[in-house]
C-alpha cells in the first residue's frame, strides 16, 4: 500500500502545477530542521489550497496554523489586488525564519503574521473573511470552527484540515486526538448552516461553504 501511495502521489504531484521555488526552498527547510516535517502542507495539497484560493478571489483569508509558511504562501496566490491574509500560530521560535519566507513572496507585504492564541486574536480581526484554513491544535478546533464562522461572511469557504486522521478516524480509534476530531466531523455534518464535503486528499480537508 505504501509503494501504491507513494507511486500515486508523484503520479498526481507530476499533473498538476509546479511547486514554486520558494515553496521548493520552505519544503527542504521544514524536514531539514522541523521534528514534525509532515505538518506540511506539501506539493499537492498546495496546489489544491492555491486553486481554492484563486477561484474564491479572497479580499480577506485567515489561517490558523501557520506552522513553516508552506500553506499561507499557497493561500495568498489567490487574493484581490488589495486583499490581506491573517496567519496565526502559537510558536514564537519559527517566527523569524517564517517572516522571512514572506519578505521572499512576491505579495509578502499582504501577509498580517500573529504569534499568540488564535482563540484570543480572531475576534479582534475585522473580517469579513472570504477564505479560512483551520490546521492547529485539534482539541481546539471546534473553537476555531465556530470563530472563523461567526467572522465569515455568507458564501465564504472554510477548510479544515486532518479530519481523517491518518484513516482512524473511518477505522473508529478510541484515543483521545481521534474522538475529539470525530466528534467535530459529526457536528458539522448535521450543521445546517453550511454546506460541506470531505475531501480525501493527504489526511483529509473538511471543504465548507458558509450558507
Amino acid at each position: 500500500m505504501d509503494m501504491f501511495d507513494d507511486m500515486l502521489t508523484g503520479y498526481l504531484e507530476g499533473t498538476c502545477d509546479a511547486e514554486p521555488e520558494l515553496l521548493k526552498r520552505i519544503h527542504r527547510d521544514t524536514y531539514l530542521r522541523e521534528t514534525r516535517p509532515h505538518m506540511l502542507s506539501g506539493h499537492y495539497q498546495g496546489r489544491l489550497l492555491a486553486l481554492l484560493s484563486k477561484l474564491v478571489a479572497p479580499k480577506q483569508i485567515l489561517e490558523v496554523g501557520t506552522f513553516t509558511g508552506y500553506a499561507t504562501l499557497c493561500l495568498a496566490e489567490g487574493l484581490a489586488a488589495d486583499g490581506v491574509l491573517h496567519t496565526i500560530d502559537i510558536n514564537p521560535e519559527l517566527e523569524d525564519r517564517v517572516r522571512g519566507y514572506f519578505a521572499a513572496a512576491p505579495n509578502g507585504e499582504s501577509i498580517h503574521y500573529h504569534i499568540g492564541d488564535a482563540a484570543t486574536i480572531i475576534p479582534e480581526l475585522a473580517g469579513p473573511f472570504d477564505l479560512a484554513f483551520i490546521d492547529a491544535d485539534k482539541k481546539n478546533n471546534h473553537l476555531y470552527y465556530e470563530l472563523v464562522l461567526e467572522k465569515s461572511r455568507k458564501g465564504s469557504l472554510i477548510l479544515i484540515d486532518n479530519v481523517l486522521w491518518k484513516g482512524k478516524i473511518a477505522a473508529g480509534d478510541s484515543d483521545v486526538q481521534t474522538r475529539q476530531i470525530a466528534t467535530l466531523n459529526q457536528k458539522l455534518t448535521v450543521d445546517e448552516r453550511i454546506d460541506k464535503l470531505i475531501l480525501p486528499i493527504r489526511d483529509g480537508v473538511f471543504v465548507l461553504r458558509k450558507r
